[in-house]
């Protein structure tokens, strides 16, 4: 298969490379339709190779807390897109065979498959296999008239067609099947721009949906006649408001030992003048004014810094990794320090380079942070990780995986 798919690529390269100018209107239609035939064909065996390697277990015994967090380190996909990679390449392999080949001869598109292999798993719920099969059919069939949005729109009303009699006993399932969907779909995404700020995107479920409505909709409303904030920008100030209102209640659990909080790090004589900026322990910057501002109603912790900003003294020594310490922990680390895990720092454990138990120091220079999951994994496994002469971790890989074993570090929550 590495051969042939090596060659594949090598004929794609050469088409990519052709000028497209010279090609008569009738060839560019015919060549485009070819290419769009091709990139489903594509799809099929990549869902086939995304199938195996989620059933062998591959990503985790490579250190990934999962299939999804694999794939996005390996093909550099978004976690959302990785995620339906995965959960179509169980669908077609659980029960759609019909829809796989229809993928694998080019018939259909990677989101028609995706809707055909929905509705039919509604359709075998609802009325058995012999109808589900008839549905695979007909979807197909329509899927080379309709985009995805009007052959799912369709597909509601599939029983209609395949199975007339249990038409009405289906509404309902494929109702609760919508919900399901739109709950395996939530997601919210926090994406860092490069400039400090943040974009927020996602899907909400129903539910979610009103409660988030009912929370922000009574501090969304103007001021008054002198506001000129854009409704988005009234949304926005709202979202910020509900934020402070949850976390004045103390009610938020704890995170790593420490309560719900605003951590930010600035230059103590600086903040006094006015001068400098301040960092959240999520890596985003404040302005002077904003970190003023918040040292109002703030509590201050020294910590002495060197020059390189490295955390020197936190406190004293003890067998948990808390308090002070802790946050200077967060301060250098930012987050889960495995290679390729984006989790952040309010989601890791303090992890001890050489045990407690083994006369290690409850210290900085004997700590990393590390998600649940990779904590776990370096206590059972042949990864080593230690703090490389910059004073920040480094990992070792298994022979198995590296036999030369270079080091390797998370690049996901660098300063630059």
């Amino acid at each position: 298969m590495v051969e042939e798919l090596a060659q594949a690529e090598s004929a794609v390269a050469a088409c990519a490379a052709a000028a497209t100018w010279a090609l008569h209107e009738d060839e560019l239609v015919a060549a485009l339709d070819a290419a769009h035939r091709l990139e489903q064909r594509l799809a099929a065996v990549k869902l086939a190779l995304v199938r195996e390697i989620n059933g062998r277990g591959t990503p985790h015994a490579q250190g990934a807390s999962s299939t999804p967090v694999w794939l996005r380190e390996r093909l550099r996909l978004t976690i959302p897109a990785a995620r339906r990679l995965v959960d179509l390449a169980t669908a077609l392999d659980t029960g759609n065979p019909g829809v796989r080949q229809a993928l694998a001869d080019g018939h259909i598109s990677l989101e028609q498959a995706r809707v055909i292999a929905d509705t039919v798993d509604t359709v075998q719920a609802a009325a058995g296999a012999e109808a589900a099969d008839k549905a695979v059919g007909v979807l197909t069939e329509w899927a080379g008239q309709f985009d995805p949005t009007l052959l799912r729109k369709l597909g509601t009303r599939i029983l209609d067609h395949v199975a007339p009699e249990a038409a009405e006993a289906a509404a309902q399932a494929a109702l609760e099947a919508e919900a399901r969907r739109a709950r395996r779909d939530r997601h919210v995404t926090v994406s860092a721009l490069q400039d400090g700020r943040l974009r927020l995107t996602g899907t909400l479920d129903a539910e979610a949906a009103g409660l988030l409505r009912a929370a922000i909709d009574p501090l969304t409303a103007p001021t008054g006649p002198d506001d000129t904030r854009s409704p988005g920008q009234r949304r926005h100030d709202a979202l910020a408001d509900l934020c402070r209102l949850t976390l004045r209640t103390g009610e938020l659990p704890d995170h790593g030992g420490d309560p719900a909080q605003l951590v930010v790090t600035t230059n103590y004589d600086n903040l006094t003048r006015q001068l400098n900026a301040g960092t959240l322990d999520t890596g985003l910057e404040l302005t002077p004014e904003t970190v003023r501002r918040l040292a109002c109603d703030a509590t201050i912790l020294p910590a002495v810094l060197g020059s390189t900003g490295q955390v020197l003294d936190v406190g004293r020594q003890r067998r948990l990794i808390t308090g002070p310490l802790r946050r200077a922990l967060l301060l250098r680390d930012r987050g889960c320090t495995f290679p390729g895990c984006d989790r952040p720092p309010r989601w890791c454990d303090a992890h001890h380079i050489q045990h407690w138990a083994d006369n290690g120091d409850t210290a900085l220079h004997n700590a990393a942070l590390l998600c649940t999951h990779h904590h776990r994994h370096i206590h059972h496994s042949d990864w080593q990780v230690r703090l490389a002469g910059d004073g920040h971790p480094e990992f070792i890989p298994p022979t198995w995986l590296d036999p030369n074993q270079l080091p390797r570090r998370n690049q996901y929550h660098r300063r630059t």
